[in-house]
C-alpha cells in the first residue's frame, strides 16, 4: 500500500483529469488548471502524481517555474546536482534555462501546485536506473 493514498482525491484543490501532457511523464499524473484567465500569462496548475510517476527532464525558456508542495513525498532534481527530497510545505524555484525533473517518490502519492511562465522544452525521460537509486 502506497503512502499518502488520500491525496488521490486532492488536497486543497481537486486532483483533476488525467494529465493531457502524459506523453512527457513516466507513470500516471493528473492536472487541474487553477487560473483560466487568458489575460494572465502564467500557468497555475495542481499536479497529482501516482507513486513512481515523474515527468521527463525539461527546461523552461523565457520564464521560470515555482513548485509549492501541498502533499505526499517526491523528488526534484536539476541536471548535475543531487536530487532533493520534497514534502508538504517545500517550495522549489526553477530559473530560466535550467534542465530539471520532478515527481513522486516510488512509494508515495505526491501533489504540488506548479506556477509556470515561459515555454517548456520537453526532453528525455528520467531513466529507471537513476530514479530507482533515490
Amino acid at each position: 500500500m502506497a503512502k499518502h493514498e488520500e491525496l488521490q482525491n486532492g488536497v486543497i484543490f481537486p486532483a483533476g483529469e488525467k494529465n493531457p501532457f502524459s506523453q512527457f511523464f513516466v507513470g500516471q499524473s493528473y492536472l487541474k488548471g487553477l487560473v483560466a484567465d487568458p489575460k494572465v500569462n502564467v500557468g497555475v496548475g495542481n499536479v497529482t502524481f501516482e507513486p513512481g510517476c515523474r515527468n521527463n527532464w525539461h527546461i523552461h525558456h523565457d520564464g521560470f517555474q515555482i513548485l509549492l508542495v501541498t502533499g505526499g513525498e517526491g523528488w526534484y532534481q536539476e541536471e548535475g546536482k543531487p536530487a532533493q527530497f520534497l514534502k508538504a510545505g517545500d517550495v522549489v524555484v526553477t530559473h530560466d534555462g535550467v534542465k530539471h525533473w520532478h515527481g513522486a517518490a516510488k512509494d508515495s502519492w505526491f501533489v504540488h501546485i506548479a506556477i509556470t511562465a515561459g515555454k517548456p522544452e520537453w526532453l528525455e525521460p528520467v531513466d529507471d536506473e537513476t530514479y530507482n537509486k533515490l
